[in-house]
């Protein structure tokens, strides 16, 4: 604690604070803007903040400080919280060998929240790279195309009235369309959210809705505007009552927007910033010619780990991901599908062990100290299933190879939306997929078709057998013998034609202490 309890956070309050606290040894008065970021939450300032931290506390590239911005209700909150603290965060490590906190200061503002005010930014010239965590949903993909989704009624609005825009895509637009006719060099879109080739997909949506508004424009910015594909991990649990006691009892901070998060960072980068960037290479980050393996390991191996790991867990009545890990029957379950189906598909990068890297996904998930939850992993399944689980179906079916674990995955996924656990209990679905997905979910008891009839989500997969059999045959036994007898099911076959994963306590133990 601080001489006089916690502290609340604040530019003033940074000499009070614990000597065991980390804060910004450079001086913020003298930082200038470079990057306007457009959804400030907690993955934000765990990863692509703090890395600019680290470099300004190298004393290099001080014109590169963050201004925030936003245009939803979240953001309006989180402006509230950070404006309240002069824009500073708290960032806790939660290492099992001990945690550590650390207050960054590399964002100095924070767009009002409204349209025109971010539009306002993003056209100043010191402006040189917009950057995006707007969640895997929020690009406007066509789900059952893989397109830009030119109906969605957001889009259409906006591109009646592009000048007057209200999706975070018409602000990108507009503030690029002030800067061409200013005669200013536009700034690098920089996709930070998890997606495959997100610089692809983020191309896709502007150019696309910039097309449906102004071909010209919508020209000029596909021949001059970059959008590098990155690579970006680092596992960050929500900020809840949990989070706010630890930062204050522990460190003596009052940080009503403080983050949690591993110890653990990676940011894997294309090197196309035509209108330049600060040196992040000697902060850590990988700047390579191709992302595409190094992104697809990830979201393959971790994202669609976690999803493997979500739906079973919630079933059987766990809360954090730690303690569903340590569940012989899940943690057997992840490894055989991992190894079986997963893995497989997946062109790891140069230099990567598969295994070694297997092992430290085990690790990260049973990290005790991160909290991170179940019910996190499990919400908007309908954004996250096509980009995490989906393609892998694809990629095996294309081969030839068995897709029976995935379809369990599939099958645990539409269990947990019928909305009741193995023992009874009512599972509070997010919003968005109850509205979506409680309803069809309920009907699969009696007709698996009336879930993978959701076409937005599957396309034409339910008509191809080799996948819409083993779906059918999972879900009939998840609903008649219960989650645990699946898991075994599905691990204990085919033990001889390929590793089932870490089974034995002793080697869950091992992957923790290593």
């Amino acid at each position: 604690m601080t001489v006089n309890g916690p502290a609340k956070l604040s530019s003033e309050n940074l000499s009070h604070l614990l000597s065991t606290v980390g804060r910004p040894s450079y001086d913020r008065s003298a930082l200038s803007p470079g990057i306007v970021h457009i959804g400030v939450g907690n993955f934000h300032r765990a990863h692509q903040a703090t890395f600019l931290h680290r470099l300004f506390e190298q004393g290099k590239d001080r014109d590169w400080a963050i201004i925030g911005a936003g245009t939803r209700p979240f953001d309006r909150q989180m402006r509230d919280k950070l404006v309240a603290q002069d824009f500073l965060s708290t960032i806790v490590e939660l290492d099992p060998k001990g945690l550590t906190a650390t207050v960054i200061g590399s964002m100095i503002d924070f767009c009002k929240n409204e349209p025109q005010s971010v539009v306002d930014a993003i056209s100043d010239p010191r402006i040189r790279v917009v950057s995006l965590t707007v969640t895997e949903g929020g690009y406007y993909v066509d789900a059952s195309t893989g397109g830009f989704d030119t109906k969605h009624p957001e889009i259409v609005r906006d591109a009646s009235n592009l000048s007057s825009p209200s999706t975070v895509f018409g602000i990108l637009i507009e503030g690029l369309s002030r800067r061409r006719k200013m005669g200013v060099a536009p700034f690098t879109v920089m996709s930070c959210d998890n997606l495959p080739e997100n610089g692809h997909v983020a191309h896709q949506t502007v150019v696309g809705l910039a097309r449906l508004a102004d071909p010209d424009l919508a020209d000029w910015i596909a021949a001059n505007v970059a959008f590098p594909n990155s690579m970006v991990d680092c596992i960050t649990p929500a900020t809840g009552p949990r989070e706010l006691a630890l930062v204050r009892d522990r460190f003596g901070i009052i940080d009503e927007a403080a983050v949690v998060c591993e110890p653990f960072r990676q940011w894997v980068l294309e090197d196309k910033f035509p209108s330049g960037r600060p040196a992040f290479e000697d902060v850590g980050v990988q700047f390579v010619d191709d992302v595409a393996a190094y992104e697809l390991m990830k979201l393959r191996i971790l994202n669609g780990g976690h999803a493997a790991i979500a739906y079973p867990a919630a079933l059987l009545g766990y809360t954090y991901v730690d303690e569903a890990i340590a569940d012989p029957d899940i943690s057997d379950w992840f490894g055989a599908l991992q190894h079986r189906e997963i893995m497989p598909t997946v062109r790891l990068a140069p230099g990567i062990d598969p295994e070694k890297y297997f092992w430290t996904i085990v690790r990260r998930f049973a990290n005790p100290e991160l909290g991170d939850t179940i019910p996190r992993l499990c919400m908007d399944g309908a954004n996250r299933q096509p980009k995490f689980i989906l393609p892998i179906v694809d990629a095996r079916l294309k081969t030839g190879g068995t897709v029976s674990g995935l379809a369990l995955e599939i099958a645990l996924w539409c269990r947990y939306c019928a909305g009741e656990t193995d023992d009874g209990q009512t599972i509070q679905l997010d919003p968005g997929d109850a509205a979506a997905l409680s309803a069809p979910a309920i009907a699969a008891k009696t007709d698996p078709m009336a879930w993978l009839s959701i076409h937005g989500i599957f396309g034409d997969l339910g008509d191809l057998e080799d996948f819409s059999e083993p779906f059918a045959y999972w879900l009939a036994t998840l609903n008649s013998k219960g989650t645990r007898c699946a898991l075994r099911e599905y691990a204990q076959s085919g033990r001889d034609k390929a590793p089932a994963g870490p089974k034995r306590p002793d080697a869950m133990k091992a992957a923790r202490d290593e």
